[in-house]
């Protein structure tokens, strides 16, 4: 076994994987206390020096996967996320870039591509963005109405609720989020048009109870669909697996008869 088997013989190992997965937590406990006035001006420098260790430990990690893997590191959708998310973190901080530095915080991101429960969920959320994208054209069309018609009935009376579009259409969204949207907004609008639930209320029962349970069932049935592809490669490896241990005990039977 060569140098570059071993190496990534050596990154595959669940001991290694659960150490990377130990590395990420702990970097983000680092990069939480950072925020703390307290803690920085008492321990700054040993929080800064724990952070660059745990920065150093993802870059060797990634350059032993590039060693080991070659140009089909690339290849891997995960390990290109790996290798964006590591490298934001060595972008020098410097006036106009600074706010790359902030992004240190996606450094716990990682804990995706290395947890296959979660990256199933992330993947199930990625099948599902074609469907839900029809569903968001669907809401769009949905809140411009109700927007048009919000601005024509009540924006004379509550211009800074529904006085304008954009401002029918925040004030939609909250009603849809049910953020006081009652006693907020419908019930002072309907102190002064007595039958504006009968607007209000359809819209709720559209989009809060009907649209979104939409989008919430395409990504379960996404996930699902995940969840059966991933055992179905499983039960397919498993299977080529016993069929070329077979053939091996078929050949050595064939070679002593």
């Amino acid at each position: 076994m060569d140098l570059r088997s071993r190496l990534g013989a050596f990154i595959d190992r669940p001991g290694v994987q659960n150490a990377i997965i130990g590395v990420i937590i702990f970097n983000a406990i680092i990069l939480g206390m950072e925020t703390s006035e307290v803690l920085m001006a008492r321990w700054g420098g040993l929080i800064r020096a724990a952070d660059l260790a745990c920065l150093m430990i993802f870059v060797a990690e990634i350059g032993a996967k590039l060693v080991a893997r070659g140009p089909r590191f690339f290849r891997n959708g995960w390990n290109v996320f790996d290798f964006v998310i590591v490298g934001i973190a060595l972008v020098p901080s410097a006036q106009g870039i600074s706010v790359l530095r902030a992004l240190r915080i996606l450094r716990v991101l990682r804990v995706i591509s290395v947890a296959p429960r979660l990256r199933r969920v992330v993947e199930g959320f990625i099948t599902a963005l074609p469907g839900m994208g029809s569903v968001f054209l669907l809401m769009a069309i949905i809140f411009y109405i109700g927007s048009v018609m919000a601005t024509k009935l009540f924006g004379d009376a509550f211009p800074d609720w529904f006085g304008d579009l954009g401002l029918s259409a925040y004030s939609l969204f909250q009603i849809m989020t049910l953020e006081s949207w009652s006693m907020g907004i419908v019930r002072p609008v309907m102190e002064v048009y007595p039958y504006a639930w009968m607007f209000f209320v359809p819209f709720i029962m559209v989009t809060t109870f009907a649209v979104v349970n939409l989008l919430v069932g395409l990504i379960v049935n996404s996930m699902q669909d995940a969840h059966e592809k991933e055992d179905g490669e499983k039960t397919d490896a498993y299977r080529d697996e016993v069929l070329s241990r077979l053939e091996a005990i078929e050949r050595r039977l064939a070679e002593r008869d």
